[in-house]
């Protein structure tokens, strides 16, 4: 059954009850906000008073039982009366200082932007990475004609087109990354783009499902790295289909719309890499620089693992480093070796190895916590069994129709 309708009598009658309750709430967040404000130190008299917003023991029907709802002594009646709205009816603005005070109380603190590192804090780090001789060289190579063409642009000369896009070639590892994101702030620096960020992607972050949406997919792309540096790895994987033509054709247009703030960095295996740009004569045009990163000898892979040791308080002694070039000795040097990222999985690995060996030590030393011994570096991690919690006991279930008895579930596939 449906309750039915009330009368206007009986609805100003349920208000009438409800309201002194509905009142109090209202007047209680306002009491709350009162006091937030008064902690932040705002003025008496700018402020709604606490004390009138207790309801208790007044007649909610009295004529004037609220009172003034300010120290200043107004009535409600007296406060400012704002202009009318778009429905002709008079605002009533709250005081400004509180909108304000309000605002900064739930403002976030922002911080400052942090200074942009210049071109010889860059070209200083730069030189510090381990080994890539050739590569440092070129880049210095690209500063300096990048930074005379900039010079004889604002001396009026004619400038000649000299193509900022890079092609990087080389094994897993070798830095190509690194070294993209340092260019971007090299430009930067130089003044030939406006914010030297790094955006990297693949061939998944460029092609969509649907012909037509790879175009909107990568320029999406291309705008995120408006101001910077678009660095896509294994850009060969572009190639041999209409998707990844499309993404080709479309980078191809962004290039040339935004060739004064946009720079394209391609990078790969050597061969491949050497394929892609050549059979595609848009980019052949506009990809005129390869820099090719070598792989790193054993004493730079040395000297990346000592690196990774030192910035991260560890202390790696004679044993130890004889311990990481044994198995780098170990390793099979192909083009899926992964140079820097070996050293990098080697440490990770020793630092693994340390905090167990230290389990069961309650209170470790500080040279403890630094120390990587040889058998940390070398491996592997031997360890007694582990003695779990007990969980809760299997039910055997009977083989569904769907699962035949000895079926593998789904996840072992994967082991």
């Amino acid at each position: 059954m449906t309750e039915p309708d009330k009368t206007p009598e009986q609805a100003m009658e349920e208000f009438t009850q409800e309201a002194p309750a509905l009142l109090s709430r209202v007047l209680g967040q306002l009491r709350q906000q009162s006091q937030r404000l008064r902690d932040l130190g705002l003025p008496a008299a700018d402020l709604p008073s606490v004390d009138h917003f207790d309801l208790s023991g007044l007649d909610p029907h009295a004529p004037g039982a609220f009172g003034p709802l300010n120290q200043a002594g107004r009535p409600i009646s007296d406060w400012p009366v704002g202009p009318p709205d778009a429905t002709g009816s008079a605002t009533s603005p709250a005081p400004a200082d509180l909108t304000q005070a309000a605002a900064a109380e739930t403002a976030a603190p922002v911080e400052p932007e942090p200074e942009p590192k210049t071109l010889e804090e860059l070209l200083a780090e730069l030189d510090q990475l381990v080994g890539l001789i050739s590569v440092k060289q070129e880049i210095h190579r690209q500063s300096a004609i990048l930074r005379v063409q900039g010079l004889r642009a604002k001396a009026g000369l004619k400038d000649p087109t000299v193509t900022r896009h890079l092609v990087f070639v080389g094994n897993p590892g070798t830095g190509k990354t690194t070294v993209a994101r340092l260019v971007g702030g090299i430009y930067r620096a130089l003044g030939l783009l406006s914010q030297g960020q790094l955006v990297e992607v693949d061939r998944s972050e460029l092609v969509a499902g649907y012909l037509g949406q790879t175009a909107i997919k990568t320029a999406e792309v291309a705008a995120q790295a408006l101001g910077g540096v678009l660095f896509i790895d294994e850009a060969y994987a572009l190639a041999g289909d209409q998707y990844g033509e499309e993404a080709i054709n479309t980078l191809v247009k962004e290039m040339e719309d935004h060739r004064s703030d946009l720079v394209v960095i391609v990078a790969g295996y050597p061969a491949p890499m050497e394929r892609f740009i050549a059979e595609n004569p848009g980019l052949a045009s506009r990809f005129r620089t390869t820099i090719v990163f070598d792989d790193y000898s054993d004493d730079e892979l040395v000297g990346i693992f000592t690196g990774m040791a030192q910035r991260d308080d560890y202390d790696l002694g004679t044993d130890s480093i004889d311990a990481f070039r044994l198995v780098l000795a170990q390793q099979v040097r192909d083009d899926g070796f992964g140079n820097g990222r070996f050293a990098r999985n080697v440490f990770e690995a020793a630092i693994g190895r340390q905090a167990w060996r230290l389990r069961e030590v309650a209170d470790p030393s500080t040279d403890q916590l630094r120390q990587l011994t040889p058998a940390d570096v070398i491996g592997p991690i031997e360890t007694d069994p582990v003695e779990w919690p007990a969980g809760p006991e299997s039910v055997e279930t009977e083989p569904t129709e769907t699962e035949p008895a000895g079926t593998k579930p789904a996840e072992a596939d994967d082991a």
